[in-house]
């Protein structure tokens, strides 16, 4: 019987070289590689290596926003306490989700809106949030990239992968054909956890 590892450290080594031998051959840089292996190793989903999207030099853009001190936005709690905030603090970046505010609440309901696209709204009123990370509301998404249209938002980077089946591949559709830079999960599949794990495996390299 093979030993079993406890250290978590190892088990993540581990971890990372099965995922990679399995994976094999890629069409992506060295860089682009680690975040889609942190996915992988999130998920256990290999089909992400065929689904994850980097465009537009995003990863460049997230070092760049983090240095500059630029908030990261999340569509909900579950991804904004899955981020790791040990990099992104020592440059004065913040984790922010105002999907729990009462005011965001009320306003939806009165809107008839959902609170996901009114967080949106909140959220680009100060240019300091420059990092939007959703994972889980396709409104979100559809919702911020309305705004962009209209001269109200310019993020520095979005991280658009939300999960469902009523609009989420169609708002990553719609991000795709942006000159922002993003990163995106094509089809039905996503997540808070996924897109936290995209932000961690990025603001790890930053640290490296």
């Amino acid at each position: 019987m093979k030993e079993f590892i406890c250290n978590p450290v190892e088990i993540e080594k581990e971890s990372m070289a099965i995922i990679g031998e399995i994976l094999g051959e890629v069409d992506f840089t060295p860089k682009e590689l680690k975040v889609v292996k942190r996915v992988i190793h999130t998920t256990a989903d290999f089909e992400y290596a065929q689904l994850l999207e980097f465009n537009h030099a995003p990863l460049e853009a997230l070092w760049q926003a983090i240095r500059d001190g630029r908030h990261l936005v999340t569509d909900t709690g579950m991804a904004m306490s899955g981020i790791n905030r040990r990099v992104l603090s020592k440059y004065g970046a913040e984790v922010k989700c105002f999907m729990s505010q009462e005011e965001v609440a009320l306003e939806a309901k009165e809107r008839g809106l959902t609170r996901a696209m009114v967080s949106m709204e909140h959220a680009v009123k100060d240019e300091r949030n420059g990092i939007y990370v959703i994972g889980n509301a396709p409104t979100a998404l559809m919702q911020l990239l309305e705004l962009i249209e209209k001269g109200q938002a310019a993020p520095a980077v979005i991280i658009g992968v939300p999960v469902g089946f009523v609009g989420a591949a169609e708002s990553k559709e719609r991000l795709g054909q942006t000159a922002i830079p993003h990163i995106l999960i094509r089809g039905r599949k996503g997540g808070s956890n996924v897109a936290a794990s995209i932000v961690n495996a990025i603001s790890y390299m930053l640290e490296e």
